[in-house]
């Protein structure tokens, strides 16, 4: 049976299961790119696709609406692609594997990609029917928006007349989003010195931690699997004369790491030594975490192995100081909206290749200067270690309008819908919003989108009756002069 048959919207429901066939992690968007830009030229659809993949697709006002505003309709086509370690897939060509169960959709052992992929099919459902009233429609799908912004940042919007935009990229039905935090990407390097040896290959393996997104979720103070690695290593060191041979942890910068190892050298005689430091860290950080990580495990394996390739002594010692010294998680609290992150950091992805360390960070605030202070702070660790700092897709903020008449309309519609008001918010995540109002002078904008919970992770799912619920909404919002 087909995973949505008999679900309305069909037409929704159907291109995002279209969408799922098709692989699209960031920095993969080409083929998705080319689909849309089949299906704008199979409906006469004005559409450009340009050097980035970024897709531009206008549809002129229907019979009534050509006096009306132009509204701009927004959402991003890539996903933050990860996986089930212990069922590993290769995403960058399988596709998602639908489930149902319920009221929620869900996908078989990854990622689902309903952020953004949803917003992709709700404006594919408008653009496809020929029975909605609209205004123009002008639909901006960017890609590698999880990697910093990027197809957002380059994209020429100077064809575009509307100056109101939609923005589908919002995870809570019934919340109209008005402002959002500036953010960046930190990747620090550390250089390290090898040498060969022969004894025994242990590793230590961290998972069954909640992790989510590090923009939505990091108020929950939840575990991160690198950050708790770099604990046990620690204790690790203090009774065995442990080499790293390498370290592995988290799937994006953006998401909070659920699982992290390292691979490391012990002389044999050490090897009793090793499963005593395991045993008494695993019981510590398990009661340290038993409120917010109830499934964290620690795991401590004997791996086959003759001459190994370690990293030497001091430079181990150098990569656990480096790590622990690191900053992570909420760094500071709003002073203007009771409950909302001001700044903080996600250490999201740690790697160990060659002779390099690289950490990789996400950095978020609503404030620019305290932006800029947490990326002066790595680059003062990674001078202090020897390393070195380098900040990538920088995006900004997106403040709050006190005059929108797009958010007036939707508050009326929605009243009028359901009974009650919408809550208005700003979120700590970063939304692209910032950078099209930079483009566009004037932008009214306000982001809005369906239930789901845990994206960016294996847990991610999505409401059908809230699917339905904000198509009706918005096919609302297009009816309404």
């Amino acid at each position: 049976m087909n995973v949505f048959e008999g679900l309305e919207p069909a037409s929704v429901f159907r291109f995002f299961e279209e969408i799922c066939n098709i692989p699209h992690g960031s920095g993969n968007e080409k083929q998705l790119s080319d689909y849309l830009k089949k299906f704008a030229e199979d409906r006469g659809i004005f559409c450009i696709q340009d050097k980035w993949n970024n897709i531009i697709m206008i549809k002129e006002a229907t019979k009534g609406y050509e006096e009306e505003e132009p509204l701009i309709l927004q959402g991003h086509m890539d996903m933050v692609a990860v996986c089930d370690p212990d069922r590993p897939v290769d995403m960058a060509t399988w596709p998602i594997r639908l489930e149902r169960e319920g009221d929620w959709i869900y996908a078989q052992g990854t990622s689902l990609g309903g952020d953004d992929g949803i917003a992709v099919a709700y404006i594919m459902g408008i653009l496809d029917a020929e029975d909605i009233a609209h205004p123009r429609l002008e639909a901006i799908l960017t890609v590698d928006e999880e990697r910093g912004m990027n197809g957002a940042r380059e994209i020429d919007l100077s064809m575009l007349k509307g100056r109101r935009m939609i923005n589908l990229d919002n995870e809570e039905e019934g919340v109209l989003l008005a402002s959002c935090a500036g953010g960046a990407r930190v990747v620090c390097t550390l250089p390290l010195v090898k040498e060969k040896k022969s004894g025994i290959l242990l590793s230590i393996q961290v998972y069954g931690l909640t992790g989510g997104h590090s923009g939505v979720e990091i108020q929950k103070w939840g575990g991160n699997a690198i950050c708790i690695l770099a604990r046990v290593l620690d204790d690790m060191r203090q009774k065995t004369s442990l080499e790293i041979v390498s370290v592995e942890g988290g799937e994006a910068d953006n998401a909070i790491p659920t699982d992290a190892e390292a691979y490391f050298w012990i002389p044999e005689e050490e090897i009793a030594n090793a499963i005593e430091v395991i045993h008494d860290s695993s019981i510590e950080l398990k009661e340290e975490f038993r409120k917010r990580e109830k499934n964290l495990s620690i795991v401590l394996k004997e791996e086959s192995a003759d001459v190994i390739s370690c990293v030497k002594r001091p430079y181990s010692d150098k990569i656990i100081d480096f790590l622990l010294a690191m900053p992570n998680g909420i760094q500071a609290m709003s002073k203007d909206v009771e409950g909302l992150v001001e700044s903080s950091l996600n250490l999201g992805k740690v790697h160990l290749e060659g002779k390099e360390l690289r950490v990789t960070f996400s950095l978020r605030s609503s404030v620019n200067t305290a932006k800029e202070a947490m990326y002066e702070k790595l680059q003062s660790i990674c001078k202090l270690a020897g390393a070195r700092a380098e900040i990538s897709g920088d995006y900004p903020g997106w403040e709050y309008k006190e005059n929108s008449p797009l958010r007036d309309k939707m508050i009326r519609i929605y009243e009028e819908m359901y009974g009650k008001e919408p809550k208005i918010q700003a979120i700590h995540a970063g939304l692209e919003c910032g950078l099209f109002s930079d483009k566009l002078p004037g932008l009214d904008c306000i982001s809005y989108g369906p239930d789901m919970y845990h994206i960016h992770t294996i847990k991610e799912r999505i409401s059908i009756y809230s699917v339905q619920s904000v198509w009706k909404y918005l096919l609302e919002i297009l009816k309404q002069k």
